[in-house]
């Protein structure tokens, strides 16, 4: 059995998966997608399906974004095969001046969450995360569509979360086969954040991960084929379906 399990980041929702999930449930992949709730969407914790045949091939794969993979369970990052972290990180706030600043500006989005500035906060957040794409180009989400009260919470939460983040996701195997995905032009995750998840990785894994780097694309990935090109890294030593 073939399955994905799909994380959104910090503002989005699970929507922004839907092209990924018609293509890669067209090449017989079982994809469920994790929601934290911001919006109208219900929060959804994301669990593996159990096999038709426990005795047959298992793919598990986590495709995640950005703030994505601490969003889930270590019990399903543990239970992976394969994990494509987009854009992401393990420790968002590096040390040093360049931490204190970033830390400052996380503290002033926190404070716009539930304020006048909140619907500004987000529209500048996501005018860089699609940079230097325009942001009309990104789907439609919570953070341009507005918040529930019970999501504002969440992305509040969220948000204390990504700051204080300090390396991997809890959970994820060194077993696991791994495909970081970077952004050349990255507005959101520091070279430095970039850095030390490659090296993380590099000292968890028992195989080296696969690094792409986009050039001329932002945090968002505003890449089209890029769905593609994951489902055929994810299947490229696949000899026949799971």
């Amino acid at each position: 059995m073939k399955q994905v399990i799909a994380m959104h980041g910090w503002s989005s929702d699970g929507t922004v998966w839907e092209a990924w999930t018609r293509s890669f449930q067209h090449h017989g992949w079982h994809w469920v997608n994790g929601e934290r709730g911001y919006g109208g969407r219900n929060p959804v914790a994301p669990v593996w399906s159990a096999p038709p045949d426990p005795t047959a091939p298992q793919r598990r794969a986590v495709i995640a974004h950005s703030l994505g993979p601490h969003l889930l369970d270590a019990s399903v990052l543990a239970q992976a095969t394969d994990a494509v972290l987009l854009a992401s990180f393990g420790r968002f706030v590096p040390a040093g001046r360049q931490g204190r600043a970033l830390r400052a500006g996380l503290e002033g989005m926190r404070c716009a969450i539930g304020s006048p500035g909140e619907a500004a906060m987000l529209q500048t957040f996501l005018q860089r995360a699609a940079a230097p794409t325009d942001v009309s180009a990104l789907p439609p989400s919570p953070g341009s569509q507005g918040l529930t009260a019970a999501g504002r919470e969440r992305l509040r939460a969220d948000l204390d979360r990504l700051s204080t983040t300090n390396g991997l996701p809890p959970g994820l195997p060194a077993s696991a086969r791994v495909l970081i995905v970077e952004a050349e032009c990255d507005a959101i995750v520091t070279p430095e954040a970039s850095r030390c998840l490659r090296s993380e990785l590099d000292n968890l894994l028992e195989q080296a991960p696969e690094h792409w780097l986009l050039p001329n694309v932002g945090h968002a990935l505003l890449m089209p084929d890029l769905l593609t090109h994951v489902r055929q890294w994810l299947e490229q030593d696949i000899g026949q379906p799971g």
